[in-house]
């Protein structure tokens, strides 16, 4: 009973983190979908438990998967890399050099020239899947290892020459 109540929790939990991410990201439908079997898997988890309140290993096993499904829901939604970053960078090299060489790999990059504490630099802008996060990171380490990063999430994308195909899911296909 308690490896029953501990497989259950951590499936319906697993399935609850990815809803929220899901619904957090605007995949409504998706979110919508999984929800319809997180709440089976939840009524039929929480319903063993209730019955069995009186072994307090039960109630330990539900507790050990809730947490185990929230670490596992998100290394899963860190593999679906869902949506799209945007990343601005901060280059020393004031030349066109760095955002030139990203446009090349199929990165959009709005650059301009910007001011630091130690005088001019190159400072950009560039969006892209999340799943490319990585392989982008790296990129502007190998042309620019002292580049100064910071990456997040936008909520709305609009306008720009890549919005078709953001919204279509097209990019680096």
């Amino acid at each position: 009973m308690v490896l029953i109540i501990f497989s259950i929790n951590i499936v319906y939990v697993t399935f609850f983190t990815v809803r929220m991410i899901m619904t957090l990201k605007g995949f409504r439908y998706m979110a919508a979908l999984v929800s319809m079997v997180e709440v089976v898997i939840y009524i039929v988890g929480l319903g063993l438990v209730l019955d069995n309140l009186d072994q307090i290993q039960n109630l330990i096993a539900y507790a050990i998967g809730y947490g185990s499904g929230v670490v596992i829901g998100s290394k899963i939604e860190e593999k679906m890399a869902l949506g799209y970053i945007t990343v601005n960078v901060i280059s020393n090299d004031e030349s066109d050099y760095l955002p030139r060489q990203l446009r090349e790999k199929g990165y959009g990059v709005t650059d301009w020239d910007a001011n630091g504490r130690d005088g001019g630099r190159q400072a950009m802008q560039i969006l892209t899947p999340r799943k490319m996060e990585l392989k982008l990171y790296k990129t502007i380490q190998e042309i620019d290892p002292k580049a100064f990063i910071i990456a997040y999430e936008p909520k709305t994308i609009h306008g720009g020459f890549w919005v078709k195909q953001v919204k279509r899911g097209r990019l680096f296909k």
